[in-house]
């Protein structure tokens, strides 16, 4: 099979898989929100509890959302600019930051909150917060992108990865299921997180530029 026709295959292979994987974030939603909503509601302690508190109207909401969305689609610019300047001059692979830095920048929000709520003990909202993340870029952000790639140039984008990070999703999934069902955390098991995700860090670093491959 010539290269050509192999690289239209996982184009084509991946635009399918992009719409299957939305369609499944917008159940997922439905199914949270509409069906099982009691189901994910936390528990709120009485001094949590703000009588005082005002309810936004939906217009309102929305109209706050969208301008905080355009202001965020904004900083993102900029700060994906400045990334890739700061990454050549330092020597950093596309792979590196893409997996790396984009990363820990691009959910800075995310991070400090679910740090904010485990200092209140709140780990359960602080996982919520940190899967939450990961499933919306896995299920949304990500097969959205792929799709809108067929209509924007200069290329379509696809779903194919380098073994390094198939290795490094498998492994994400499997320690975050471990964490998560135990219903314990100390200390220490902060500390083997942040080892393993250090020791990705330094593999990562020192991958090869070139092992991102096409569409990357």
């Amino acid at each position: 099979m010539a290269a050509s026709d192999l690289t239209r295959g996982e184009r084509d292979l991946s635009l399918e898989i992009s719409v299957v994987l939305v369609v499944t974030y917008a159940l997922s939603l439905y199914f949270s929100l509409r069906m099982h909503e009691q189901l994910f509601s936390g528990v709120v302690e009485a001094d949590e509890v703000d009588e005082k508190a005002e309810h936004w109207p939906l217009g309102k909401a929305i109209g706050v959302l969208a301008v905080a969305t355009a202001f965020i689609a904004w900083m993102s610019e900029i700060r994906v600019s400045s990334v890739q300047q700061a990454a050549a001059q330092l020597g950093m692979t596309s792979v590196f930051v893409g997996v790396i830095v984009v990363a820990i920048i691009g959910n800075a929000a995310e991070h400090s909150t679910a740090i904010l709520v485990a200092r209140k003990n709140r780990m359960d909202l602080s996982l919520g917060i940190a899967i939450g993340s990961r499933i919306q870029i896995a299920l949304f952000v990500a097969p959205v992108l792929v799709v809108a790639s067929h209509f924007i140039r200069p290329r379509p984008m696809d779903l194919v990865f380098t073994p390094a990070e198939v290795m490094a999703a498998g492994l994400a999934v499997a320690i975050t299921g471990q964490a998560a069902t135990d219903g314990e955390s100390n200390w220490f098991a902060g500390v083997q997180l942040l080892a393993v995700y250090l020791i990705l860090t330094i593999m990562f670093y020192f991958l090869p530029d070139a092992a991102a491959g096409p569409g990357h």
